[in-house]
């Protein structure tokens, strides 16, 4: 039993990390270097603590983005 929930979580996180690499293609990131991206990232995270109308604007990006999907 205790081997199947390690498996499953296993699972679950690898499920996570392709969608996140995702994330990175669809932004047009994909041939960035990884030290770029997690600057990107870093700086974005502090920018949005505490600053909800930062997080309102990116959020707003990222629905616009994913608009183009057929999700």
């Amino acid at each position: 039993m205790a081997r199947t929930m390690t498996s499953d979580a296993r699972k679950k996180d690898t499920r996570e990390k392709i969608e996140l690499g995702g994330l990175i293609v669809k932004a047009g990131l994909r041939y960035e270097k990884r030290a770029l991206l997690l600057g990107a990232l870093l700086d974005a995270a502090r920018r949005m603590k505490g600053d909800e109308e930062e997080r309102s604007r990116l959020t707003a990006i990222g629905v616009e983005a994913f608009g183009d999907d057929h999700q």
